[in-house]
């Protein structure tokens, strides 16, 4: 039972008009530096509210040391502003960088402190505002329409005002403001856990190559780790490393353990998370040293300014993109991304196993519109690892490629909505297809909307415009 707290009535305030774009996006992360880029391209006047001084999300405020998969094992399936991002934050990265990684698209190691000025670049070059250190705390909504969003920083308070909204936090935090309906974890409650990743200096990569030549056991370390955790020198859980992602000869990022028990919709489990996560690093760190050959001299260089969350809030929208559309490959007649990379659900405690299943090589599902539109409002958005869909499902979504490319619609759509003078429900899709093609992201080859595995789908198909645009 919950505990019953005591409460303050807050006075009556008058907030001062700070912003009034035609679309604001909240929420910096691989999904809003999309959707920025992608409205603001597309003409509309566009504002990025982001609670760092900083953009990339998981990416660079939690330090995932590398970006999934782009690919179907054949050919790119996020392409557009994704891949362009990614394209240019290894052109910059430098000589060594480009030397070990120039061709690479699948499992790219991201270099934080370049992608951070890539991304700052890259969203005020395409006309878009930035407001940093901004939080979002109250949606002023009436029925459909949300008429504004209350924002706090060190200005104080003020209410920014826009025709568009889009929701890019993740977490679905403006949806949830907004009473939008959504789920949460299993159906007991329970979440994927946080990984607190770290990056370290003072590797030896060729005798580290040589190790896994000679034992046989890849750059996951499998057998090493679990030798660890039989001698008591790891925790019992995750089985591997997820990936040691170099950036040079010397230095790399690990996405390595888990926390568990973490909502990341709450700030006592984030603060609980980030102790917790930054005490494992320091076990991990001895692990690496003691049987890691060419890790002996590994010192931390940084660890994430928070946890790395897999998992909060799902939306209920016009479509819940389930498993069986996922397994069965199925494309949609409103669809927007195709998705390729497999369903990745980490274990929920240190006993249980992981959930992961994959499509063939060279096959991909597509990710529909109506999974992005929340039920209920009419100019609000959501993309991301948030959108509708089952929870295994979202254990694929959920990976920044796949937001770039959701964002990118979302943004595209936004920009749309706001010249037809209409909400999101109004944005004819054909036309948002073209447009989205023609700026360079991949949809499949739309000549297969009849084939076996194609469908529209359930849901409110009737208020999305399908007829072309004239």
């Amino acid at each position: 039972m919950n505990e019953k707290r005591a409460t303050v009535t807050i006075p009556q305030q008058e907030l001062p008009v700070s912003y009034e774009p035609e679309v604001v996006v909240i929420g910096g992360g691989a999904t809003g530096i999309a959707a920025a880029i992608a409205a603001a391209r597309n003409g509309a006047d566009t504002l990025l509210v982001e609670q760092r001084g900083y953009m990339g999300g998981m990416g660079t405020a939690a330090l995932v040391p590398a970006f999934c998969p782009y690919t179907d094992g054949e050919k790119p399936v996020i392409r557009g502003i994704g891949l362009d991002l990614m394209e240019k934050m290894k052109q910059a990265a430098g000589d060594v960088y480009m030397s070990m990684h120039k061709d690479r698209l699948d499992w790219v190691p991201i270099d934080a402190e370049v992608l951070k000025r890539i991304y700052d670049s890259e969203v005020t070059r395409s006309g878009a505002k930035v407001l940093f250190h901004t939080f979002v705390d109250q949606v002023l909504a009436e029925g459909e329409q949300i008429q504004g969003i209350v924002i706090s920083n060190k200005s104080g308070r003020s209410v920014v005002r826009a025709k568009l909204y889009i929701d890019a936090t993740g977490d679905a935090d403006l949806a949830a403001l907004a009473g939008v309906p959504f789920h949460i974890g299993g159906d007991e409650g329970e979440l994927q856990p946080g990984t607190m990743c770290f990056l370290v200096s003072g590797l030896d990569k060729d005798r580290y190559d040589r190790f896994i030549e000679e034992t046989g056991q890849g750059g996951q370390l499998s057998e090493t780790v679990q030798l660890a955790q039989q001698n008591g020198d790891l925790p019992e859980g995750r089985k591997r490393i997820s990936g040691t992602a170099w950036l040079s000869k010397s230095v790399a990022g690990f996405n390595f353990g888990h926390v568990f028990g973490v909502d990341g919709t709450k700030a006592e489990d984030l603060t609980y998370a980030a102790i917790e996560g930054r005490k494992l690093i320091e076990t991990q760190l001895r692990f690496l040293h003691k049987y890691v050959p060419g890790f002996e001299n590994a010192h931390l260089v940084h660890s994430g300014d928070q946890i790395g969350i897999r998992e909060t809030r799902r939306i209920v929208g016009d479509y819940t993109l389930v498993v069986d559309d996922f397994m069965s490959m199925r494309s949609f007649e409103d669809d927007i991304a195709r998705n390729s990379y497999f369903i990745d659900i980490h274990l929920a405690n240190a006993q249980s196993t992981m959930a992961i299943k994959r499509l063939p090589k060279g096959r991909s599902h597509g990710v529909p519109y109506r999974c992005m539109l929340p039920q209920g409002k009419e100019n609000l958005i959501v993309a991301g690892r948030s959108v509708s869909s089952d929870r295994p499902v979202q254990g694929s979504l959920r990976v920044m490629p796949n937001c770039f490319a959701m964002g990118q619609a979302a943004g595209t759509a936004a920009a749309m909505a706001a010249q037809a003078g209409t909400g999101f429900r109004g944005v004819r899709v054909p036309a948002l297809q073209r447009r989205l093609t023609e700026q360079g992201a991949w949809l499949g080859d739309r000549s297969e909307a009849g084939a076996e595995g194609a469908a529209v789908g359930t849901g409110a198909t009737a208020a999305i415009r399908f007829d072309e645009e004239c």
